[in-house]
């Protein structure tokens, strides 16, 4: 294995860890709780866009369990990361406006994270390179 083959491997095991690592931690700290404690989180929602708590609720969950599903199986993933950072965004200019970036730090982070996986795409390793091509861009 010469150096340049080194270099894409270490990339691609780069890619994946934080495709793994940050899709599960949005799905276990946002997803999982807004999935499973549907009925409360309606009472906690903000609805910015006054779509209703329940289509608001139902949104956040698409792209807090869903997308970080398949950003995780590299399947869609540069497509999956604009819901994500769309709910990001929404967070902290129009929810949040008030937050000091100290404040506002994981979501930041977490921006940064998904706009990182959107530009450099899944990595070899990921589940779309097995798909013949048909998820090669996304």
């Amino acid at each position: 294995m010469n150096a340049s083959q080194r270099d894409e491997q270490a990339r691609d095991v780069g890619l994946l860890f934080l495709r793994v690592s940050g899709g599960l931690f949005l799905l276990w700290v946002h997803g999982l709780p807004k999935l499973l404690d549907f009925s409360a989180q309606l009472q906690l929602i903000e609805d910015p866009f006054h779509l209703g708590a329940h289509l608001t609720l139902s949104l956040a969950i698409f792209a807090e369990v869903l997308c970080p599903l398949l950003i995780v199986a590299g399947v869609l993933a540069r497509l999956a990361c604009l819901p994500i950072l769309f709910v990001l965004l929404v967070a902290l200019l129009i929810v949040h406006p008030q937050w000091s970036v100290a404040e506002g730090q994981f979501g930041w982070l977490l921006l940064i994270l998904f706009t990182s996986i959107f530009i450099a795409g899944p990595g070899r390793l990921a589940l779309n390179i097995r798909f013949a091509g048909a998820f090669r861009y996304a």
